[in-house]
């Protein structure tokens, strides 16, 4: 199943200076950016054919792949000068890179791969800076079961603000953890039909435009998931992920599950 992924965005909060023009999916979180560990996600449940729904700094994620250090992340022997790889990463991937647009909306950009999907009846689509261990299997066969567009992860609230209750004579009734309230947020982890693009409108966005009308008709589910998620929308996110990582702690990177190396013997 393709793999569509929005990398085009300015991802402003995640800037560290004016001058910087780093998209925020290129952001690094131990020796590799976001959208490589998200790509591994979706490679380690099978998942290998991706189009890139490039705008904003573009030519950073065209040059890490055309120049991809198999070596930065895999284990290798050197003999007489050459480099015998012990696993890859990437050998396997097809990977479609598309210019969408520098001011494009999500839906607009998924709007302008379609011809890269060939048809297909389902694809997956992901903002490419959100990371998780979500079951990606158990995702998509809820998914395909049902009669429906779309299906969107949700999660629950990950906001450490309160929410007050408040009476009319300026009294609080009750104060609650907004991450203990009944709610649901889009999770960015998207199973689509092609159904999706009848209700994109040109310069129309995927959640609020595509999904809202899907769930106006009762076509679109959601997937409920309480398992780790992570959101890098500012750089103390990312910052908390990428010490993470080098503590051990990555919980999103499922491939890791399989001890034993892959395509033994490969050659750079």
């Amino acid at each position: 199943m393709k793999v569509v992924l929005f990398c085009g965005g300015y991802g402003l909060r995640m800037r560290s200076g004016a001058a910087d023009d780093v998209p925020k999916p290129m952001a690094m979180v131990g020796p590799r950016p976001l959208i490589w560990h998200v790509m591994r996600y979706y490679a380690y449940h099978g998942h290998t054919e991706f189009v890139l729904c490039l705008g904003y700094g573009a030519h950073h994620i065209k040059d890490f792949f055309l120049n991809y250090e198999e070596t930065t992340s895999n284990d290798f022997v050197l003999r007489d000068g050459r480099t015998e790889l012990l696993s890859t990463d990437i050998a396997d991937w097809t990977i479609t890179f598309v210019q969408t647009g520098i001011e494009s909306p999500i839906g607009e950009r998924l709007r302008r791969v379609r011809h890269h999907l060939d048809g297909d009846e389902m694809f997956l689509a992901n903002y490419a800076d959100v990371l998780t261990d979500a079951p990606l299997p158990a995702m998509i066969d809820a998914f395909a079961r049902r009669d429906a567009g779309a299906s969107m992860m949700v999660v629950p609230p990950q906001s450490s603000f309160h929410c007050v209750d408040l009476g009319e004579d300026g009294l609080v009734g009750g104060i609650t953890a907004v991450s203990d309230m009944p709610l649901w947020e889009n999770g960015g982890y998207f199973v689509l039909r092609q159904e999706i693009f009848d209700h994109l409108p040109e310069g129309g966005d995927l959640v609020a435009d595509g999904c809202a009308r899907l769930a106006k008709q009762g076509r679109l589910v959601a997937y409920q998931h309480r398992g780790f998620w992570k959101p890098t929308d500012t750089v103390k996110e990312r910052a908390a992920l990428d010490a993470a990582y080098a503590h051990g702690d990555r919980p999103w990177a499922v491939w890791e599950r399989d001890a034993a190396p892959a395509n033994s013997g490969a050659r750079a």
